[in-house]
């Protein structure tokens, strides 16, 4: 302890108590100043800025209850511990309401204010490691609104901005999560079509009989259902920003269509005659390696080539650990914000099973389990207990599936298929990527499990 250096102060009416204190907590290498009344205490808290106050309840001007409630009105986050000679149940219960870190009785157990003084030392320690993350988020998190500044992301950053002001279509690529809209949206937002609307599509999210009819819109007529004329993705994004998201799962006769458009600029609705001009930036992703979907046929190689003016590729998260704290943190906030809380961040061991889990679903998965931490903490720090038991003992999720001898091969795809959800936690793109098909016949298979 002797190198430890955090400043305290002590408040207590009996001058021979705060002397104690201060000698005692001065040989395990704490900074220490006294004050008699809560009035002084008050004015050091201004001038000496203590990491840690510990003060007495019972004193004549103002009790330490009323201090307490008035140092954490300024200063929420501050460390407090209370002590008394007077110690009860309920003075305990109500301190913990208010937010002290601790209490203690008189006469003193040195060894349990040793512990807890070291306890309130890693609180704070956490708080000012949580406030340099806080200020590194608003000064310097990233780009746009991405947020990250590993060696990864920062040649993402290079390359979106040499993207921007070119008015030509961008492939982006990257496993499911990994912020392939984010992206395209920025790519929108500060580009020379900024004053145009932008459109999203995701072709796996469509049934494929209603893809055409999305993309290219259909006249009054043209099927069965199609009772009004409906503008398709193209006329809506007109001057502006288009983005094909999951490029890799539209037909391959529809990938024909798009090409054409993509040459010279012109569509026709379904069931109509006329063409219609359109004028549109078009960005595509997706989730797959391009190149292998087009070796497999999933993907026109003249559609890939035309597509591929600039290829811009997102990292998975776990190429990009370091930004993991950064993350967590903006997070963190976002979801104090939307819920209400009040979490300033997360325990140290915490981290660590963040930073040790392989994330199959990226972002998107990382603010999923901190959302429905923030939810779960009644502190001000998130717990491992707060993380879903895959990622709190990830070895306790088992990656093998034993069947017997006889077992029926719809039973054994069903199990696979559920316990890859499970390790992906239930990512279906991710899923249906590991399982080497696509995501309409993940789905497909969970509607006929009843499970959709």
């Amino acid at each position: 302890m002797a190198n430890k250096r955090m400043k305290i102060l002590v408040v207590d009416d009996d001058a021979a108590i705060r002397e104690v204190l201060r000698i005692r907590l001065e040989s395990w290498g704490y900074q220490v100043e006294q004050a008699a009344d809560a009035g002084q205490a008050r004015e050091l808290v201004r001038s000496y800025n203590p990491e840690l106050v510990i003060s007495d309840v019972v004193m004549p001007d103002v009790s330490g209850l009323r201090l307490l409630r008035s140092l954490m009105a300024d200063e929420p986050a501050r460390t407090i511990v209370l002590m008394t000679a007077h110690g009860t149940v309920d003075i305990a219960v109500e301190a913990i309401k208010l937010g002290a870190h601790d209490f203690l009785t008189k006469p003193l157990d040195y060894s349990k204010l040793k512990a807890i003084v070291e306890a309130a030392e890693s609180e704070v320690q956490l708080q000012q490691k949580s406030n340099r993350l806080t200020s590194k988020l608003e000064k310097d998190s990233g780009f746009g609104s991405f947020v990250g500044n590993s060696k990864a992301m920062k040649k993402v950053y290079r390359l979106i901005r040499s993207i921007i002001p070119a008015d030509v279509s961008v492939l982006i690529t990257g496993e499911s999560g990994t912020g392939k809209e984010l992206a395209a949206r920025m790519i929108h937002e500060t580009g020379p079509r900024s004053g145009g609307p932008f459109v999203a599509i995701n072709a796996a999210a469509i049934p494929s009989e209603l893809v055409e009819s999305e993309v290219f819109g259909h006249e009054k007529g043209a099927f069965t259902g199609a009772t009004t004329l409906r503008q398709g993705c193209f006329e809506l994004a007109h001057q502006g920003v288009l983005l094909l998201d999951e490029i890799a799962e539209m037909s391959v006769a529809l990938q024909v269509k798009l090409l054409r458009v993509l040459e010279d600029g012109r569509i026709r609705r379904l069931g109509g005659k006329e063409e219609l001009t359109v004028d549109v930036r078009v960005l595509a992703a997706t989730n797959q390696d391009p190149e292998r979907a087009v070796q497999e046929g999933k993907m026109r190689e003249d559609l890939y080539y035309r597509l591929n003016v600039f290829t811009l590729h997102l990292p998975p998260l776990r190429e990009r650990k370091t930004d993991i704290p950064l993350l967590v943190q903006h997070f963190v906030s976002r979801f104090n914000a939307k819920h209400g809380a009040q979490v300033q961040g997360v325990r140290e061991e915490t981290l660590g099973k963040l930073t040790a889990y392989s994330w199959p679903g990226n972002v998107r998965e990382l603010s999923n389990v901190l959302e429905r931490a923030v939810v779960l903490a009644r502190s001000r720090w998130i717990e491992t207990s707060h993380l879903p038991a895959y990622i709190q003992k990830p070895d306790a999720v088992s990656k093998k599936i034993v069947r017997p001898v006889g077992t029926s091969a719809a039973a054994a795809e069903k199990e696979l298929i559920l316990k890859t959800l499970e390790e992906t936690g239930h990512n279906k793109a991710e899923a249906a990527r590991r399982l080497g098909v696509d995501v309409k016949t993940i789905r497909n298979k969970l509607k006929s499990y009843g499970l959709m």
